[in-house]
């Protein structure tokens, strides 16, 4: 394993060789060096944060490569504090730490912490928290005369009974302080939904909310639709579950990876990009949330399947997915139906046998349209 020290001195002795033939053929000085010192990225200071592979396990010591400056070591007390974590890490496997020392130790390698990149980290998310106004759900620790004691992430912070939503505030008419935390006592070993409003990692101060000022706000426009209203909206956002769809301004609704076609869809990412235009269903409101549907909008293909299959009929199919349970083969847009595994010796011959994306010959075993199920029987060629 090599040292940062190493590592720099073999880089600088490549160059001066490349130095001096550009040198005899040029007559500028030192531009290979010089090219090597602009691109190279600074070293990292005591107190940042780093990611590198690990290339290195021993029995108290995990060694992380930094390239180009060389190898971090984590161990000792460092090693001990984060052994929870660290006893599930395997070489290759890329790792965040904190930089505790910058000056390299006696063996050349830069110390690290992983607890302290921990906390760092924790501290970030807390501030893209306060940015995205997310709510959280955390349970409740102790109680004092002016608030609460609640735990996030293994990080303490306050929420001031002034912060307390209507339900949860307690209500003391003589406002003494006593009977005041008598009350907040019954919140403890419960659990709140809240926002962060404050996060200051040098001071570590972690201040929750309960209130939501756009609630209010949110739950007035909800209530201007209803189930199976049908609407023009506009794609916010895409992830693996599902698209977001804007209504209006201030309302979005969540069309659920399951919701967005009557066939199967793997990616909502092949489908739809931000900014574009879909006519969805409302399906459901709950709690101020909106779900949305778009294969609402088309006829389900199941109802027409009702006057073309039966059960024993011979059909042809498109393998388009395995899983546990076996292959599953795609009739038509939107009807598909299971090739049970127990048909093969093992699963490995079921793939062999049916590929992906391949047509094959199957017969109907089962049939249940209003269900919307469809089990099929392989049919070996003779």
């Amino acid at each position: 394993m090599t040292t940062k020290t190493e590592d720099l001195e073999d880089k600088v002795e490549e160059t001066k060789e490349e130095d001096l033939i550009l040198q005899k053929k040029t007559g500028k000085k030192d531009s290979v060096m010089a090219k090597l010192l602009n691109d190279s990225p600074n070293p990292p200071e005591s107190g940042d944060l780093v990611e590198g592979p690990v290339i290195g396990i021993e029995k108290s010591s995990v060694f992380i490569d930094l390239h180009p400056f060389g190898t971090g070591i984590i161990y000792g007390k460092e090693f001990l504090q984060a052994s929870d974590v660290l006893r599930k890490v395997n070489l290759g496997d890329k790792v965040a730490a904190k930089v505790v020392d910058r000056t390299t130790n006696k063996d050349g390698y830069i110390e690290l912490s992983l607890k302290e990149a921990r906390q760092a980290l924790l501290w970030s998310e807390a501030e893209i928290a306060i940015a995205n106004k997310s709510i959280i759900e955390v349970p409740v620790k102790e109680a004092n005369k002016g608030g609460l004691i609640l735990e996030w992430k293994s990080i303490q912070g306050f929420l001031p009974a002034s912060q307390l939503k209507a339900g949860h505030y307690p209500r003391v008419t003589d406002g003494d302080k006593d009977k005041i935390l008598n009350e907040l006592n019954k919140l403890v070993g419960t659990k709140l939904s809240v926002s962060i409003i404050t996060a200051d990692p040098k001071e570590g101060k972690l201040i929750f909310s309960e209130k939501d000022p756009e609630k209010k706000e949110k739950e007035k426009i909800v209530d201007k639709y209803a189930v199976g209203d049908e609407l023009d909206g506009e794609v916010t956002g895409i992830v693996d579950f599902g698209i977001f769809v804007k209504i209006e301004e201030g309302l979005e609704g969540l069309v659920h990876i399951s919701e967005i076609e009557w066939g199967l869809v793997d990616d909502p990412k092949a489908l739809f990009k931000v900014g574009d235009k879909t006519k969805v269903k409302i399906i459901e409101i709950k709690d101020g949330k909106i779900s949305l549907s778009i294969k609402a909008m088309k006829e389900n293909p199941w109802k027409s399947a009702i006057d073309k299959y039966k059960k024993d009929d011979s059909v042809t199919g498109v393998v388009i997915k395995y899983n546990k349970h076996g292959a599953l083969a795609s009739i038509e847009e939107g009807v598909a139906g299971l090739v049970h595994v127990s048909e093969f010796e093992n699963e490995e011959e079921l793939r062999n046998t049916l590929e992906l994306g391949k047509t094959y010959n199957f017969k109907i075993a089962v049939f249940e349209p209003k269900e919307q199920k469809m089990t099929l029987s392989f049919k070996k060629e003779a």
